[in-house]
């Protein structure tokens, strides 16, 4: 069956050939300054002070790394251990202990938090058992939790018992994010990961029947062996599931982490493929009741994400999209990242690195950065058009005493092609991005980086389309 969609924009008068030469290497802005700015110059005694310095009346928002699989997902970019044994998991949980039994030396657990998540890897590869001591474990150091506290965890579905729905449901979960990507056997088989639509109800309807409602569902596009047809198939599953969120991500094909390598490129689809299999998913989702929040999510009309949107108020951080005010992150776990008004940190990535570091005390700090007012000036303005795909020059001025037209000279001179293409409007007041505009915020964004010019010729970031 083909559905006709109204496309936001028009798609016979857009070159895709010009469009889709946009496409160039950049970040994602889950932070600025990016990740890849972090340095070892920042340390445990930083981010001791960092705390120190913090502000007690700013809320916590918890993140836990939960870094196992049984297997790899080739389309997959994240800090993940491949393991099928007990014995790390439980190994595991004795660290995440101590280095909670570290944080209440240095961070006011008492102050309110706003929102809880577990990724991974696969969360739910720890059994129901160990789901429930580190949840515990978590409650007896942070007791003030907000009562519209967001607890979310990742899901997926072919590691996911009834038992684990349980835990999480009575331990006070009110969110889950489940690992789609596309329902395609032929694309799932190209980057090993089976799993059926039935399955996915199944787990889908666990949730529901348990009185969580609170679904996201994640896809990706750009897959191997994607189409329209095939992908307007997988959306017509997702609607039969009835998600209140979506996340769909670009396909970063990154060649130089190891499992990628298994996908042949030329199943990949073309960068003008990519644009097409974008702009049908917006106008395909927004025929069926879901509006574009940002560069990649969507929610219902009803959700409270789209009314922050239309409140703005929404902000973005390394979960994603939310709604929750600002709040100072507390990564726990291998890799985690955390971040303050003024810095980020990320723990070890090794899984060795970390365990010494605990074992020895310490707080397993790797990297990080202390925000300069600049940085804090420009992470500002990236944030708020990643979230509010506009800027307001004036909330910009007021907040830090600017001329933000003095400010940015070369910045808004280096827009004016964008504008001529028709992907935002520049005005006295501020810039608005257009409906094609929307899809290349990150290239937008990343005129106000100060730090791009630095990384010329790099394989740091992914292709923005």
């Amino acid at each position: 069956m083909w559905i006709t969609c109204k496309f936001p924009f028009n798609m016979e008068t857009l070159d895709f050939q010009k469009f889709a030469s946009y496409s160039k290497p950049g970040p994602r802005y889950t932070s600025y300054p990016t990740a890849v700015e972090f340095g070892p110059h920042f340390q445990e005694a930083d981010l001791i002070e960092a705390f120190d310095r913090s502000n007690p009346q700013i809320p916590l928002s918890l993140y836990f790394h939960l870094p196992f699989c049984k297997s790899a997902c080739y389309f997959c970019a994240c800090s993940v251990i491949y393991t099928n044994s007990q014995a790390k998991k439980e190994r595991y949980i004795i660290y995440l202990q101590k280095e909670l039994d570290l944080l209440k030396q240095y961070l006011d657990t008492k102050r309110e938090v706003v929102q809880l998540h577990f990724g991974g890897g696969t969360p739910t590869f720890f059994n129901a058992t160990q789901l429930e001591i580190i949840i515990q474990s978590i409650y007896s150091l942070f007791s003030n939790f907000s009562s519209k506290a967001e607890l979310s965890c990742e899901i997926d579905p072919r590691h996911f018992t009834f038992e684990q729905m349980q835990v999480l449901k009575n331990q006070g979960f009110n969110r889950l994010s489940f690992g789609i990507q596309d329902f395609d056997p032929v694309v799932q088989r190209a980057v090993n990961r089976l799993q059926s639509f039935e399955l996915v109800q199944e787990k889908v309807q666990w949730a529901r029947d348990c009185g969580i409602h609170s679904i996201n569902f994640d896809l990706i596009y750009g897959l191997p062996f994607q189409s329209i047809q095939s992908f307007e198939q997988t959306l017509l599953k997702v609607l039969k599931l009835d998600p209140d969120r979506l996340a769909v991500f670009n396909y970063a094909h990154v060649p130089w982490i190891k499992h990628t390598m298994k996908i042949d490129p030329k199943t990949l689809p073309s960068p003008e493929q990519k644009l097409e299999l974008l702009q049908f998913l917006i106008a395909f989702l927004k025929d069926h009741g879901y509006e574009m929040i940002g560069m990649d999510h969507f929610a219902k009309k009803d959700n409270e994400l789209y009314k922050a949107l239309q409140n703005k108020e929404l902000r973005r951080n390394f979960q994603g999209y939310t709604t929750q005010k600002f709040s100072q992150t507390i990564g726990v776990g291998v890799t985690s990242i955390g971040e303050g008004l003024d810095y980020y940190t990320q723990n070890f990535k090794d899984l060795k690195h970390y365990e010494q570091a605990l074992d020895n005390r310490h707080l397993p700090v790797e990297r990080g950065i202390v925000l300069s007012a600049e940085d804090r000036l420009r992470k500002e303005v990236i944030m708020h058009l990643m979230n509010n795909l506009e800027i307001d020059f004036a909330s910009i001025e007021r907040a830090f005493n600017i001329d933000f037209k003095a400010h940015f000279k070369e910045a808004l001179k280096m827009l004016k092609p964008y504008e001529q293409d028709g992907l935002l409007t520049l005005s006295d007041t501020g810039l608005k991005t257009s409906a094609t505009g929307a899809m290349l915020v990150r290239n937008i964004a990343m005129v106000f980086d100060s730090y791009l010019k630095t990384h010329q010729g790099e394989k740091r970031f992914s292709q923005t389309l």
